[in-house]
């Protein structure tokens, strides 16, 4: 007999003596491969008894205060004859009345999984707590073009002009020049040659983000892919800070230097209903049906000295403004799409010689929740030490980051890599690739003796013709050069077996990540004849007119030249400049020569642009197209190739399983049937009978 069991919290559920309660478990499922975060869900009905009119608050009477939320998820876990079985949430869909009396609640339950969407909302990479901001000078950034810091660098990737390299020109430096000749004066003077130092970003390890994400949230994710530094193919990728095109900070007849008020805390006796603060940074996500009404900011400076201040929603648009004043001010930011909307990010920040002690600066965040009997509140923050202004320019991080949501940036990254995710016992959301998912277990399940063998099918397995892979972002000038010479996107695959076309019932499957994919340049001595390699690889963001460009967010992996080719870099300020050979050219490769690592972030094997030039290597392989480790080949072919193969079969039966078998089957376990084996696809079980309805695909050796 098998007795099944829902809680909600501690409270436990009656259930119907009928009802199927059935649950539908998929990792990666073969009709749709880009579909992650989800495991498994199910909409089952539960009876209005008392019970459980208690744990819904008779949600029903909508006159009850203080009433059951349906609006937020709940806590949830199923037990298997009291025995743990899946952890989740419960979400009430609604209640059905018979004779207008309470019947039936609705209830969805979700996987821990699935939950990460509603966790993560529609918060951006600007919201997490980066506090790894830099000074942005002369100084500071030639010095991050050599060391990492904090898991910040400065890659040779430029916003606006084009590198060249040329011993054998001298030429005065023209601060307007779009084209900079890069090598050092040789037999010059200092006055010649060089790039200005603020053509170039800083760029951040993608580690730090996912670390940011852990810290906000409070979820920790597994060490199977990412938090190992071990894993280089993911440890060493950055990302590009790069939020518009061109400058960091718009051209200005006055530079305004803004500093960041990093520290603001709960005040005493408030509470964060409809928003959290962290590093400075408030970020509002009001429950449904709450609406924020009013941000408010009061400063009581500790000197009469005269300052500006601006208020930054998403760390972009400047919402609120005062420009020269002086003394106690309060800045208020009204509700509206100009100014204070949920789900958003706000920001202060002051110029001017300007100092604030502790709790001086007081923030008031007003929401209404005007349904059934209006409330009204505040979520109250302050300074919790003293604040001073800096007149050094700040490259703050959650301004210069790519304009991306975080689901965006993590599904993004389960795309580009083929990962598959799901929560253990224990609340860690475990990370791993497909691959090492399935050979992770060894468990094999013969079930020949609880098969329902009155019916099954073995249907084609083929649910299109062919696969794409592919980059959103492809629009720098090199890259669409590419694309407008061969006709594919720089980095970019479509996939059948062997390249024949297959009548599938379908149409091609796109498979495209959101992020840019930049083809570098290696540049060569123009001086000799015929030109002659240096060690530099840089990144032109500029588009095929060659104007900035902005794109979306940029991975690449930094390559440390030590004793390079002399570059020189430029200070806007004065006449100084900086012959340097130690720096970090971008690439696509995790290694400048295929013996060292084959591993790189295209989908198809393209000419490496570091060795595209270059002959063969007396290692054997060295050369432009050895680096045949491409995201496809190392993540995705192993699955792919068996979808494609003409002995490939989509297996649907139905068994009936005891206990003993499906609370201890995983998703990664082998189905035995005969002497044939076959992968877990999907399955969907009543937990109350153990009919298991498979989806198999069969095992090809």
């Amino acid at each position: 007999m098998r007795r099944l069991q829902l809680y909600i919290g501690t409270e436990r559920v009656d259930l119907f003596k009928d009802e199927t309660v059935s649950l539908t478990q998929t990792i990666k499922n073969v009709k749709d491969l880009k579909k992650v975060f989800t495991e498994f869900t199910q909409t089952f009905s539960v009876p209005a008894s008392s019970v459980n009119n208690k744990i819904f608050k008779h949600y029903y009477n909508f006159d009850i205060s203080n009433g059951f939320d349906a609006r937020k998820k709940q806590a949830a876990r199923i037990e298997l004859n009291d025995l743990p079985f899946k952890d989740g949430k419960i979400a009430l869909q609604g209640v059905e009345l018979k004779n207008n009396v309470a019947h039936t609640y609705k209830i969805t339950f979700f996987g821990n999984t699935v939950d990460l969407k509603d966790i993560l909302g529609d918060s951006e990479l600007a919201s997490l707590p980066l506090n790894q901001n830099q000074i942005y000078d002369y100084a500071n950034v030639t010095s991050r073009m050599s060391a990492v810091s904090n898991d910040i660098l400065v890659p040779l990737i430029t916003h606006t002009n084009r590198l060249i390299f040329n011993s054998s020109s001298h030429t005065t430096y023209d601060p307007e020049a779009t084209t900079n000749n890069i090598s050092h004066h040789g037999t010059g003077t200092q006055s010649q040659n060089g790039v200005a130092w603020n053509e170039f970003k800083y760029a951040i390890r993608l580690q730090a983000i996912i670390d940011a994400i852990e810290t906000k949230y409070n979820i920790t994710f597994s060490d199977d892919f990412f938090n190992d530094n071990t894993n280089e193919k993911f440890y060493n990728l950055f990302m590009w800070l790069h939020r518009k095109s061109g400058d960091v900070e718009q051209a200005a007849q006055v530079e305004v230097i803004y500093t960041s008020l990093k520290d603001l805390v709960v005040k005493t006796g408030s509470t964060e209903y409809i928003s959290t603060s962290f590093s400075g940074i408030i970020t509002v996500n009001a429950p449904v049906g709450v609406t924020p009404a009013l941000l408010r900011y009061q400063l009581t400076p500790t000197t009469g000295a005269t300052y500006s201040v601006r208020v930054l929603r998403n760390s972009g648009t400047v919402v609120g403004e005062l420009n020269g004043v002086s003394g106690n001010q309060t800045l208020d930011i009204q509700a509206g799409t100009d100014g204070l909307i949920n789900n958003s990010t706000y920001l202060i920040q002051i110029s001017g010689v300007v100092s604030f002690g502790a709790n001086d600066i007081d923030v008031q965040l007003n929401w209404v929740e005007p349904f059934g009997t209006p409330s009204f509140g505040s979520d109250l923050y302050h300074n919790n030490a003293s604040f001073q202004t800096e007149q050094d320019f700040e490259f703050n991080i959650v301004e210069q980051i790519p304009k991306m949501k975080i689901i965006d940036f993590l599904s993004g990254l389960f795309n580009l890599f083929n990962l598959t995710a799901y929560v253990n016992n224990v609340g860690t959301i475990v990370v791993r690739t497909l691959d090492s998912y399935y050979a992770d277990s060894t468990q094999v399940y013969n079930i020949d003796k609880y098969l329902d063998t009155t019916k099954s099918t073995s249907d084609i397995a083929l649910p299109f013709n062919e696969i794409s892979f592919s980059y959103k972002g492809l629009g720098t000038f090199l890259a669409k050069q590419f694309e407008q010479l061969t006709n594919s996107g720089w980095g970019s695959l479509g996939y059948t077996l062997d390249g024949d076309i297959f009548d599938a019932p379908s149409e091609p499957y796109k498979i495209e990540v959101p992020f840019e994919h930049m083809q570098f340049e290696r540049l060569y001595d123009a001086g000799n004849s015929p030109p002659t390699a240096t060690d530099v690889q840089y990144g032109y963001s500029v588009n095929e007119n060659q104007q900035s460009y902005i794109g979306e967010p940029l991975l690449f992996y930094p390559i440390l030249i030590s004793g390079g080719t002399d570059i020189r870099i430029r200070d806007t300020e004065t006449s100084s400049v900086d012959d340097i050979t130690t720096y970090y050219i971008p690439s696509n490769s995790l290694a400048l020569l295929p013996s060292t690592s084959k591993e790189n972030i295209h989908f198809q094997n393209e000419f490496n642009e570091y060795l595209a030039n270059e002959p063969d290597s007396i290692v054997a392989g060295d050369n432009a197209l050895g680096f045949t480790d491409t995201i496809f080949e190392t993540e995705y072919k192993e699955y792919i190739q068996d979808v494609f193969n003409f002995r490939r079969r989509l297996l649907k039966i139905t068994a009936y399983l005891p206990m003993k078998v499906y609370y201890n089957l995983q998703l990664n376990d082998l189905i035995q049937l005969g002497q044939d084996s076959y992968k877990i696809n999907s399955m969907k079980t009543d937990l109350t009978t153990g009919k298991t309805e498979f989806e198999l695909l069969n095992t090809i050796l």
